[in-house]
């Protein structure tokens, strides 16, 4: 199987025909991490809900696409089996169902009918992922993200992309609210699938993750657009000058 490629192109989205995204255009390729980076509601964490198929956006203007096949036009659980991975900003909860027996369910559809694996083959590979994370293999057995802490459901959506091992992984800003320790979990986790088979957009707020998770292009995000885009070094200029820097920027850009 070819490298991924996940286009988006002059994407334009809105909720309730209020605009979010407007043109907003990036390639992810397998074997590049790409990093969004912008202020509270520029549109980042739709750009994510939105490329998984929420209902509640809508796209006006624009293309998806995953290998060439059309994404827009999949339901939710289509995106997914092509490879499409989301690691949400806040997990939901789930009473009643196990973290294992909704990752085995997951990797079955994912398989395809007739395909299941093998349940010792599961076993092991989560015992395998779980040490790997440091995970205490108890939770396996709770129920998906009941009473975890926000540190924890953190590192079971790395759990989750370990497991499924997507073509494309949308990190919707998966450092929110860890400490160091956390985060060098979730970034061994990523770090450990980067190669040829394996593209990431990691959304975040902040520079921090970007030490652990060295990305090979960084994307800044402003009013639904991307305004500049350049390697790892822009991030830490972003660290340093702020927001504001980019918007005075682009206010003299827009003066010249």
């Amino acid at each position: 199987m070819s490298a991924p490629v996940l286009e988006i192109s002059d994407l334009h989205i809105q909720i309730d025909d209020k605009p979010i995204l407007s043109g907003l255009t990036v390639t992810v390729r397998g074997g590049e991490i790409h990093a969004v980076m912008g202020p509270n509601g520029t549109g980042k964490t739709s750009l994510a809900q939105t490329l998984m198929g929420h209902p509640r956006y809508t796209v006006t203007q624009g293309r998806v696409t995953l290998d060439g096949h059309d994404v827009l036009r999949m339901r939710p659980d289509e995106r997914a089996r092509q490879g499409l991975f989301l690691a949400m900003q806040y997990p939901s909860e789930i009473s009643g169902v196990t973290t294992a027996n909704f990752l085995r369910a997951a990797i079955n559809a994912r398989r395809g009918e007739g395909n299941n694996i093998p349940l010792k083959e599961f076993r092991d590979r989560l015992d395998e992922v779980m040490k790997f994370l440091d995970m205490d293999p108890k939770f396996a057995n709770r129920y998906l993200n009941e009473g975890f802490s926000g540190g924890e459901k953190k590192r079971n959506e790395i759990l989750q992309m370990l497991m499924l091992r997507p073509r494309i992984a949308i990190l919707d800003e998966i450092d929110s609210g860890l400490d160091i320790d956390a985060i060098k979990v979730v970034a061994k986790g990523v770090n450990s699938l980067k190669g040829p088979d394996f593209g990431a957009l990691i959304i975040t707020h902040y520079q921090r993750i970007l030490d652990y998770v060295r990305p090979d292009v960084v994307h800044i995000m402003v009013d639904g657009r991307i305004v500049k885009s350049g390697t790892a070094a822009l991030a830490e200029e972003l660290d340093k000058k702020g927001y504001e820097w980019v918007r005075s920027e682009l206010a003299h850009a827009g003066r010249a």
